[in-house]
């Protein structure tokens, strides 16, 4: 997993994920782990999956070589609301692109590290050992 910083502004973690490193092998799959890993944690609430390859092939939007699937899976850790600016960064999501043999699995930083914690161990968990 590294972190990059996208359109110089959003700090991101990404994760590169050979199908035959993962025991999920379709995008379904992954949507599912996650779910699970949202549904294990009381304070984390799942929220949906927004299918953004559909959206974007209905409007005619562009979409980059390769992606042949891409979702968000939105969810919730909202442990505290400790200013109302804090709803702007909340909630968070994990994005998954399938590009045929690999997937790339992003999610933006929280601003508050145990969100990024589980999500990163979440992404890593998803190698086979």
């Amino acid at each position: 997993m590294k972190q990059i910083m996208l359109q110089e502004k959003y700090p991101l973690f990404v994760a590169e994920i050979n199908k035959s490193e993962t025991a999920c092998q379709t995008v379904d799959a992954l949507v599912d782990y996650y779910k699970g890993k949202i549904a294990e944690n009381p304070k984390v609430k799942f929220i949906g999956v927004f299918d953004h390859y559909a959206h974007t092939t209905s409007i005619g939007g562009d979409i980059a070589p390769g992606i042949t699937a891409a979702v968000d899976i939105i969810f919730c850790f909202g442990f505290a609301i400790p200013s109302a600016q804090m709803l702007a960064v909340r909630p968070r999501s994990i994005g998954i692109a399938d590009m045929g043999d690999k997937f790339i699995i992003s999610f933006m930083e929280a601003p508050m590290q145990p969100a990024n914690q589980a999500m990163e161990l979440w992404t890593l968990g998803l190698r086979k050992n």
